[in-house]
């Protein structure tokens, strides 16, 4: 699709589409970078305006979580250890055997509950999370439905 010298400044241009201040500037810079890049590669054009709705989703977050939702470094630490345990015993796990891998999981989980802290802020939590629910929505774990009678 894209050649080798033209590589880097597609994926330059690309990367614009992440950093705009809004929602609405993201969406618009995918449209601007598509045509941009769709004059030398219609192929790129077709599959960005495709991945759309993936590409943007993070935009419909509020702006202080759209870096680690972006990242996927947690996820990467994980797999990381998982990786490591994996080749320390020279075998995958089976299915009947992959309980005993999760481990990795339960320590990173102890470690969030020893040290508080917060992956997102509270505050803009709040945003996606408002007291007031409609009595359809479910509770959120460890609360209560406010509306609820």
């Amino acid at each position: 699709m894209i050649n080798k010298a033209a590589a880097e400044m597609a994926a330059a241009t690309i990367r614009t589409i992440f950093a705009q201040p809004t929602a609405d500037a993201v969406r618009t810079q995918l449209d601007t970078v598509a045509d941009m890049l769709g004059k030398q590669f219609p192929k790129v054009k077709e599959m960005l305006l495709e991945a759309k709705d993936d590409l943007t989703a993070f935009a419909a977050f509020p702006e202080r979580h759209w870096k680690k939702i972006q990242s996927t470094n947690p996820l990467e630490r994980i797999n990381r250890e998982v990786k490591r345990r994996t080749d320390v015993v020279q075998v995958f796990p089976t299915m009947t055997r992959s309980c005993g891998w999760s481990p990795p999981l339960f320590e990173l989980h102890d470690e969030w509950i020893a040290f508080p802290r917060r992956y997102l802020p509270e505050g803009s939590m709040d945003q996606l999370y408002p007291a007031e629910r409609p009595e359809s929505a479910p509770a959120l774990p460890n609360t209560t439905n406010t509306t609820a009678g």
